[in-house]
């Protein structure tokens, strides 16, 4: 797990997955997006995986357990997403536990946190995240 954090932090990246075969994968994007391409379209890689991620809020999270990741390291980490992963057996760990993850201006609750607040099903969660992007 280490590697993939040093990984993550040196190479400014917002996830690296390390998946079940050995291979690194690297990404960018902000948000879920990344995590969601992944869960629907190429879910061998995150099944078994190592993930280290700059931020997990309970989408996200929800996004692991459904591709089947095994462990997962989060710079930062919101209270329901760690309770989440833990409760379906992922090992789960942070540099910072937070209440929920803030939206990008700071002043607020991230949209994929508000969504996936009172949703414990991450089937659902997951469906709630594609209906988000698809309308914004």
């Amino acid at each position: 797990m280490k590697q993939l954090i040093d990984v993550l932090h040196s190479e400014g990246l917002t996830l690296v997955v390390k998946s079940g075969d050995g291979k690194i994968y690297r990404f960018t994007q902000r948000g879920v997006k990344d995590l969601l391409m992944l869960v629907s379209s190429c879910r061998d890689v995150l099944s078994g995986a190592l993930v280290a991620d700059k931020a997990v809020g309970k989408a996200a999270a929800a996004c692991m357990i459904v591709g089947g990741i095994h462990a997962v390291h989060a710079d930062v980490m919101s209270a329901p997403a760690f309770s989440m992963l833990t409760a379906s057996g992922i090992t789960a760990e942070y540099d910072q536990l937070v209440d929920h993850i803030v939206n990008r201006a700071g002043n607020g609750w991230c949209p994929m946190e508000l969504i996936s607040r009172d949703v414990d099903n991450p089937m659902v969660i997951l469906q709630k995240i594609k209906d988000f992007l698809e309308s914004h």
